[in-house]
């Protein structure tokens, strides 16, 4: 644009253009807001482009979480309905696969961790029946046969959130949303200590809003234009994932979720299989290791592949680690799209937020 900066007005502005950004500016512009959606990269991008997009409410369960599994279930249930509005809204596939989940215990002592966490879900009334190795492998013949047992969880889906951020991308534009991508958040403008808009590079403008929503991820917590107080209190938790493609003329690795103790693997259908992932504290750092991609291999059952392609990516942990672990929340996330983007489109988008109000603990501030 020269250098010269332009001005718009909308009644709300995402910052972020993953999943949950795209999602929830979609319902607000549903919901008859202008909305606009500013990204740095071209989605998809971030941990959108690579996570694995598991939506295992009760094949990931863990004890002592009934509050996140009441939200877990709840955001389960709303996919199958949230997949097909999405899809019709964009033209555009979501990869949703409602193909279920199998965890399976890989020693004796997974194997007495998953019976305690299995009768779990049968005191909860979640759908589960435990098996045999020889059952598991009935159900997925590509499984190896050093393998105790196995949980099934019929419920259990994914989806691919590169896809799925296309879809989002398509249906926002539908709906009369925009989606500026290139565009760096640098400054917040203020009205006092109010904040009431953007200032964004790349192309260079000033956009004002009623409201901003934070949805940069695992970046949110160093938002530079935000006062300390309120930069939501989250951090990057490092991950490495391996994508694999079966041979040509070779079925697909796996018809479902397979998941250990260790590992996981997420079948997407056209055949790739995603397998991760680490984690460690490392920052900001994005960087593909071989020890990362060594650890994962060694740890993936056996599969025939052809092709293999890497990528890193930075998840959201929490600083705190009281409301929500780190070590859970991540995994989490693209599950819960569907009740994120319905809270956020909600009528607060009406108004200009004030940090000294709308603190991060009450989700205000990020996504």
């Amino acid at each position: 644009m020269g250098g010269k900066s332009s001005s718009d007005s909308f009644d709300a502005v995402f910052v972020g253009g993953g999943v949950i950004g795209l999602a929830s500016a979609w319902r607000a512009a549903q919901a008859g807001a202008r909305v606009c959606v500013l990204e740095r990269a071209e989605p998809p991008a971030g941990a959108t482009n690579v996570a694995a997009g598991m939506l295992a409410p009760v094949g990931e369960l863990s004890f002592g979480e009934p509050e996140l599994l009441a939200m877990m279930l709840a955001a389960a249930q709303s996919w199958p309905e949230f997949v097909t509005e999405v899809e019709a809204a964009s033209g555009v596939g979501t990869g949703y696969l409602a193909n279920g989940a199998l965890v399976v215990a890989l020693d004796r002592d997974e194997a007495g961790e998953l019976r305690r966490r299995h009768e779990l879900q049968q005191e909860l009334g979640l759908e589960t029946e435990w098996l045999t190795p020889r059952q598991c492998r009935e159900l997925e013949p590509g499984l190896a046969t050093n393998f105790v047992g196995g949980v099934l969880a019929p419920g259990d889906a994914s989806v691919d959130p590169r896809r799925l951020a296309l879809a989002l991308a398509a249906a926002l534009r539908e709906v009369g949303g925009e989606l500026r991508t290139g565009t760096e958040v640098v400054d917040g403008l203020w009205d006092g200590e109010r904040l009431v808009g953007v200032r964004a590079v790349a192309p260079s403008a000033e956009i004002h809003a009623g409201a901003v929503v934070l949805c940069s991820g695992a970046w949110s917590g160093q938002t530079p234009w935000l006062p300390p107080e309120a930069r939501p209190p989250v951090r990057p938790v490092k991950g490495e994932v391996i994508e694999l493609r079966p041979r040509e003329d070779e079925p697909p690795v796996a018809s479902r979720n397979i998941a250990s103790e260790r590992i996981y693997l997420v079948p997407r259908d056209d055949g790739r299989l995603v397998i991760g992932a680490t984690q460690e504290e490392r920052g900001f750092d994005t960087t593909v290791t071989a020890g990362g991609v060594h650890e994962l291999l060694r740890e993936c059952l056996p599969a025939l592949v052809r092709h293999l392609s890497d990528r890193g990516l930075l998840r959201v942990g929490r600083l705190d680690q009281i409301v929500l672990d780190a070590r859970q929340e991540p995994a989490h996330q693209i599950l819960h799209d569907p009740a994120l983007q319905l809270i956020v489109a909600k009528p607060r988008a009406q108004r200009a937020i004030d940090p000294r109000r709308d603190r991060p603990r009450d989700r205000r501030w990020c996504c």
